[in-house]
């Protein structure tokens, strides 16, 4: 039997064929759009989204040769904090994603924070106030598109990360799709409570999002649903956790003081806090690790850098120094040094850790040289951090 996986991240999406003993069979990848209306603005379109997950299921279970009586479950990992919000009738979104990495929102967290400071709501999510998390990105949809608000209080609208909207359509969409998330999703949302793992309705009335449209918040290793109209009808959705949850649990970080980095779009750092919720004295965020089943749930702390293999892409696309991302090893390799000339990524701010009461994460220019930059790297490559 086998185990395939949807790793629906934020450059590209992709499935993966695991054999029994857990060794790739078979992927399939595509890349999906960046879109940039203006500056600070990150969008993605959801329709594209899925129609790649559609598109890469397809090819990864062709390449490897199987069925769906091969399949044993299914398993979701995504891009977190992204917002989706799509018309329940229809299943078409109503408006492109807002991406983990907008900044838009930054009025209304302004707003927020001057009756509390940016730990205004940290007790009861681990979070900052910042435009990262999702909970101010649903509420700009809201106000931004005609009729939205009262659609969402009617439940005619339905809002999801990644994971949500995958799921959603795979069990069916507008016929039956399960609408629902995982704690690791649920809590970098900023509505939802890590003590007792759902919404909470003071930060529902604080953004102003309506309860009708959050999806059921479950665990991280349980059947969802199973799958409709694609080449792998009726497998079980098993498992969803969020992209750097994943990569903490698949590199068996399952205990209390064991940590992982990972090296993507960005870079993220999990240390695993066991059963304890522990509040970070340098800034770093207070999350939910993983929970499986009826399990209590693990949390840990993370620290996060926005922008690290994008800017290979940005290099790519935009200035057109590359054609593959893969030269840049290459070109790299090239010198013997960097000649004393640095890039500091800071094009959605720093997103680096801040003594409490200072702003998590701040794009502006003014902000940027106050606080300044808390990592280091010296000519040969090596990044220190004071976090």
């Amino acid at each position: 039997m086998h185990i395939v996986a949807i790793d629906q991240g934020t450059t590209s999406t992709r499935a993966i064929v695991f054999d029994a003993k857990g060794k790739v069979v078979a992927t399939g990848q595509r890349e999906h759009a960046q879109i940039f209306p203006q500056a600070g603005w990150v969008e993605h379109d959801a329709a594209e989204i899925w129609t790649n997950t559609q598109a890469v299921i397809d090819e990864a279970v062709e390449t490897a040769g199987i069925d769906a009586s091969d399949v044993a479950a299914i398993g979701i990992t995504n891009q977190r904090e992204t917002a989706i919000v799509w018309d329940r009738a229809t299943g078409e979104p109503i408006h492109n994603a807002l991406v983990w990495q907008d900044t838009r929102t930054q009025p209304l967290i302004d707003k927020l924070a001057a009756d509390g400071g940016v730990r205004r709501f940290a007790d009861a999510t681990g979070l900052p106030l910042a435009t990262y998390f999702s909970a101010s990105k649903i509420a700009w949809v809201l106000d931004n598109v005609d009729g939205a608000r009262k659609r969402a209080e009617d439940g005619e609208l339905l809002f999801g990360t990644p994971d949500t909207w995958v799921l959603w359509n795979l069990t069916g969409g507008p016929e039956g799709g399960v609408h629902a998330t995982d704690v690791t999703n649920a809590s970098r949302t900023l509505l939802m409570d890590l003590r007792t793992l759902d919404w909470d309705d003071t930060l529902l009335e604080a953004f102003g999002v309506p309860r009708a449209m959050l999806p059921a918040i479950r665990s991280s290793s349980e059947t969802y649903g199973t799958t409709v109209g694609t080449a792998l009808d009726g497998i079980p959705i098993a498992s969803i956790l969020g992209d750097q949850q994943a990569a903490t649990f698949g590199q068996a970080a399952f205990d209390r003081g064991e940590s992982k980095n990972t090296y993507g779009t960005g870079n993220f750092l999990l240390v695993n806090t066991g059963e304890d919720i522990v509040e970070s004295k340098n800034g770093l965020i207070t999350t939910v690790a993983y929970r499986l089943g009826d399990d209590a749930p693990r949390y840990a702390l993370e620290g996060s850098i926005a922008v690290t293999g994008s800017l290979v892409q940005w290099l790519r696309d935009n200035l057109g120094l590359i054609s593959e991302s893969s030269e840049v090893e290459e070109l790299a390799l090239s010198v013997p040094d960097n000649g004393g000339v640095y890039i500091v990524p800071a094009f959605s701010g720093l997103s680096r850790p801040t003594a409490p009461g200072r702003a998590w994460r701040d794009s502006r220019p003014d902000a940027l040289r106050e606080q300044g930059a808390h990592r280091s790297c010296g000519a040969g490559g090596r990044c220190l951090s004071n976090s």
